[in-house]
């Protein structure tokens, strides 16, 4: 649990150190899965060349974000009209990312103060971790941010419907294979595995959707067949162990 009753949620990554698809495409799953609408903000494009940004912003495409990209730097000042724009009066908007790529700064900016404690980047030229609670701040127009510490994880827990949403290019292509609930693994007539092929759908994009879509499963599991799972895999471990010790 990060927060309750969001509106928008914001997830930040660095463009010199943190952009990571396969983690950006887990968050998007379960902000969509929450019922909040997400936004992707691109910090600290002064650190970087502009064919870097580009070619961020073109994988963002070529994964299928639909959600709205927002390139930004508090040094240069770049993006933040555009942030201030899109902050409505009683929306809440949650600030979610690593350790380190401005969530604390881009929201004093949005207060026009220090109020919140920032360092500065390290010697390899990464935030550091500052943020240790959680708090709602009320913006002078009368929008609300939630700066949170930076995640070390994000685990994806039982969030079918925002797969469904993140990977909505996967999903529309899966309305066109031949058997109804193709796992889109090695069934014959599957239009993701013939988009794989061709190279119309990227590769990495469809492994981390197979993997997501597996973790969603395993947390939608009962705690009492998570156990039977877990006892009858013990159980295979402790046979094998004795097989081999008789050969």
């Amino acid at each position: 649990m990060i927060a309750a009753n969001v509106d928008y949620v914001l997830v930040v990554q660095s463009c010199d150190f943190d952009f990571n698809l396969k983690r950006l495409e887990r968050y998007l799953v379960m902000v969509m899965d929450g019922g909040a609408e997400p936004y992707v903000v691109l910090t600290k494009t002064d650190l970087v060349q502009p064919d870097v940004l580009a070619s961020q912003q073109a994988a963002l495409r070529g994964a299928g974000v639909t959600a709205p990209v927002l390139p930004l730097s508090t040094v240069t000042r770049e993006g933040l009209d555009e942030l201030k724009r899109i902050l409505i009066p009683g929306k809440t908007y949650c600030f979610v990312g690593s350790s380190g790529v401005g969530k604390s700064t881009i929201i004093n900016e949005l207060i026009g103060r220090e109020m919140l404690e920032t360092k500065d980047v390290s010697t390899t030229g990464e935030g550091r971790h500052t943020t240790t609670r959680r708090e709602l701040i009320i913006l002078q127009g009368g929008a609300l941010v939630i700066d949170n510490p930076g995640m070390r994880e994000f685990g994806i827990l039982g969030a079918a419907g925002g797969i469904g949403g993140g990977f909505s290019d996967i999903i529309e292509l899966a309305t066109h294979c031949r058997y109804r609930d193709c796992s889109h693994t090695a069934e014959p007539g599957c239009t993701v595995l013939s988009a794989l092929e061709s190279g119309e759908l990227d590769r990495k994009h469809y492994e981390n959707y197979i993997k997501l879509r597996g973790e969603s499963a395993f947390y939608q599991m009962s705690y009492a067949e998570r156990r039977k799972k877990d006892r009858n895999f013990g159980r295979f471990i402790k046979s094998a162990k004795k097989d081999m010790e008789r050969n």
